[in-house]
């Protein structure tokens, strides 16, 4: 694929159909086991810090509470994970991972892992130290884009009908 600075749309849209078995749905699908993004963050999350609270959840994800009310009662009926009442304070309720849930999330990682083992075994070292630059200066383009003096784009309210 050559890269044309001048066409990027262009160049983007040929990126996408060369790579897109990795952005395919059914892909997705089987490797997060029917988890959406959120769900799968709040696995990764909860994972990484055994149990914490549903603010804390909220502040991980970026969302408002009551979206992440949403994401955990989701997570609940497909048995990831638990709500606990503290023993000290009844009004402080954490959420941890269900054995169901510890296991989803291991199945994912090993999974992943398993991907990265095959995709960095093709690639040299010189490669592997390319890629880290690359994806190191994109997250830092990405992270500082709001940040450079330019307006802010205006979030998008989205109605949600409730029937």
């Amino acid at each position: 694929m050559e890269f044309d600075v001048n066409d990027l749309e262009s160049t983007l849209f040929e990126f996408i159909d060369q790579f897109k078995v990795l952005i395919a749905p059914e892909t997705w699908e089987n490797i997060l086991l029917n988890c959406t993004k959120n769900e799968m963050l709040v696995l990764v999350h909860l994972f990484r810090k055994t149990d914490v609270n549903m603010s804390q959840i909220a502040e991980y994800l970026q969302v408002p509470l009551n979206t992440t009310t949403g994401i955990v009662d989701r997570m609940e009926k497909k048995r990831l994970v638990t709500r606990l009442r503290s023993l000290e304070d009844k009004r402080v309720v954490t959420i941890t991972l269900t054995d169901e849930g510890k296991n989803q999330f291991q199945r994912i990682l090993d999974t992943f892992v398993a991907y990265g083992r095959e995709v960095i075994s093709s690639l040299d070292t010189i490669e592997i130290a390319l890629i880290g630059t690359v994806v190191g200066k994109i997250t830092a383009v990405l992270q500082n884009a709001g940040k450079t003096g330019a307006e802010t784009p205006v979030p998008k309210v989205r109605k949600i009908i409730i029937e």
